[in-house]
């Protein structure tokens, strides 16, 4: 059944993240909030500790003489420090620049300089070296704080620790006692709230102006459609430094549930386990992962186990099919469905904790056979969409009302639509402002309406489901004439191959597709030890002729489902995987498509002239 969407919270939303914040410590005071990794452990913090230790830093911020809308960066992965600075910031009125760990020391010097950063949080000696390197490019940064100690040799005024600008708060505080309330009182919900500079495939990044009412809007959206609640338990691992973290942030402000949070990406599913959240917001890398483990294991052990497995999902996906049809299951596979869920879906359920109610997957197009095959295993994904541009959440599918393969409808109070060349039109509260210095990009991406347009082809249905299609400059014309959305190929590939980690097809003004292939190094590392080849490198591995003939099988898979002029004549395993240090993925792991092919331009021109 449809979900009823009231859209009066608009009108009464918080006025900016600070009030949301305070609103949620003075409503939830001895609720828990956060909980962190100590060593082995992990500890947990109430609202009411959070809001203490925020409002010392916000008044050690202000007492060293932080304005309104005055940048401040965080450099740092995501942990509870990083939640502490933001909020700090936010209830300080300043704004947040956020800077990826990853992020080489020329664009750090470049984001904080662009951004007129006064102040800086720092996650560890490597972020700070990056500043102190590029010191003569950051004039305005008049305070570099640290999240742990100090570092050791000669003193730097500039540098101090997260707990010595706490201290400067409570001696703030006790000639201002009243000042963090006041100040958060009075930023107005049109006041910059962060500065995000969008990685992109091309030149230098563009910091995105997202205000405080598009944050608090995000929150309040979720939460007026009823998805989460106090209840619920988050599990927190999306990189704080993008827009997908910032959105689950304003989330839990605006809902209340807890989060159990956690950067480190290899610690995810031993997190999972002892976490066991009711949901988790993840890229669709994370998904495509999962599978290819589950299904490269059960296939290693073979014989019985495997061909349980295999019915199994043959059984889940029929059962899903028809549910999601409307139409009756069969007494005889509701039975058969029992019995698996028993013996192969519960385990599934359990490499993620075993309390998921589901996952919400973002940031790029998430395959829908993998989908499919855990919504079979009781595992619910709901994908939704956005950009940067627009505080991350647009669309979003409902838990009670959901089709696989789109992204939902547009989320309550804001609106979706499909402009010329079948771009997806975006407008609401959670618009950017623009973005900073760069009147010219903003006047591309914004109309006189208020229309953000995305870039990204999609279509409506009847009932307002979103579905995308792909990047509208990614899509190329073969020299036959025929368009290939190269998105959707990739896709299909990833979710025949478990093997797989990046897929890249080209083909612009050529009479045939061809493909870069590079696989996943943990999977290539589990298939070598099974088939005598433990102890040989990636490089050795993936050019093997055994690797070749495995991979070729999944290519004349995909191309079996392909039409004739999208089908892959040629291609090639690289070398090694893709990187963010390689230059070949943004910090958000999406392929920079422009830089792969310039690696590789003799590669690719070899498949047409060889």
């Amino acid at each position: 059944m449809p979900v009823n969407h009231d859209t009066t919270f608009v009108d009464n939303l918080p006025q900016n993240v600070a009030v949301q914040f305070l609103d949620r410590v003075a409503v939830s005071p001895d609720a828990e909030a956060f909980r962190f990794p100590r060593g082995e452990s992990w500890e947990s913090v109430t609202w009411k500790q959070a809001g203490e230790h925020v409002s010392r830093l916000a008044a050690g911020l202000l007492s060293l003489g932080l304005e309104p809308e005055q940048r401040v960066g965080i450099a740092s992965g995501t942990r509870y420090e990083w939640i502490l600075a933001d909020l700090a910031i936010m209830c300080a009125g300043g704004a947040t620049t956020t800077v990826y760990p990853s992020t080489n020391a020329d664009d750090v010097a470049f984001i904080l300089s662009d951004s007129s950063c006064r102040f800086v949080f720092v996650e560890d000696d490597e972020q700070l070296a990056k500043l102190t390197e590029q010191e003569a490019e950051l004039g305005e940064v008049e305070k570099i704080i640290t999240f742990g100690s100090a570092p050791a040799g000669e003193a730097d005024a500039k540098v101090i620790t997260m707990d010595a600008l706490a201290e400067l708060g409570d001696a703030y505080l006790a000639e201002h006692p009243d000042v963090i309330r006041t100040t958060a009182d009075a930023i107005p919900a049109d006041q910059l709230a962060t500065l995000i500079y969008t990685s992109g495939t091309t030149g230098r990044p563009k910091g995105v102006r997202t205000l405080h009412r598009a944050w608090v809007y995000e929150g309040s959206a979720i939460k007026a459609q009823q998805i989460l609640d106090e209840t619920d338990l988050q599990f927190l691992w999306l990189p704080m430094a993008h827009s997908f973290g910032k959105v689950l942030l304003s989330t839990q402000l605006a809902c209340g549930f807890a989060t159990a949070i956690d950067g480190r990406v290899e610690k995810i599913v031993d997190n999972l386990g002892v976490v066991k959240p009711t949901f988790m917001g993840a890229a669709p890398r994370i998904f495509e992962k999962a599978h290819a483990r589950i299904v490269t294991m059960t296939a290693s052990e073979g014989g019985a186990k495997e061909k349980i497995f295999k019915k199994a999902f043959a059984v889940g996906l029929a059962v899903d099919e028809r549910t999601l049809a409307g139409q009756k299951v069969p007494l005889g596979l509701k039975l058969q469905h029992r019995v698996f869920d028993k013996l192969v879906f519960s385990k599934v359920r359990d490499r993620f904790g075993g309390r998921v109610r589901f996952f919400i997957s973002g940031s790029a197009a998430l395959n829908p056979d993998i989908a499919r095959w855990f919504h079979a295993a009781g595992v619910k994904i709901l994908e939704g969409y956005g950009m940067t541009e627009n505080a991350a959440g647009a669309t979003v599918n409902h838990p009670d009302h959901y089709k696989l393969g789109t992204v939902g409808p547009a989320m309550p109070g804001s609106e979706v639509k499909i402009g010329e060349g079948d771009e997806v039109l975006l407008r609401g509260p959670h618009i950017m402002a623009g973005y900073h210095n760069n009147p010219d990009e903003t006047a591309k991406a914004l109309d006189a309406d208020g229309w953000l347009h995305t870039g990204d082809k999609g279509s409506l249905d009847a009932e307002g489901f979103l579905t995308i299609t792909g990047r509208i400059k990614d899509l190329f014309k073969t020299s036959g004439g025929k368009y290939i959305a190269p998105s959707a190929i990739e896709a299909k590939f990833k979710a025949i191959c478990p093997y797989a980690s990046q897929f890249m097809v080209f083909g612009n003004d050529r009479n045939f597709v061809v493909a870069l292939i590079t696989l996943d190094p943990d999977a290539m590392a589990d298939w070598a030890k099974e088939n005598g080849k433990e102890g040989q490198d990636y490089r050795q591995v993936v050019s093997s002729r055994e690797v070749h003939d495995l991979v070729a099988g999944y290519v004349e898979e995909l191309n079996a489902k392909l039409n004739r002029w999208e089908t892959v004549k040629k291609w090639e395993i690289l070398g090694s995987d893709l990187t963010i240090e390689s230059g070949e993925l943004t910090p958000s792991m999406k392929v920079k498509r422009s830089v792969v092919q310039a690696n590789n331009q003799d590669l690719i021109d070899s498949f047409y002239t060889g």
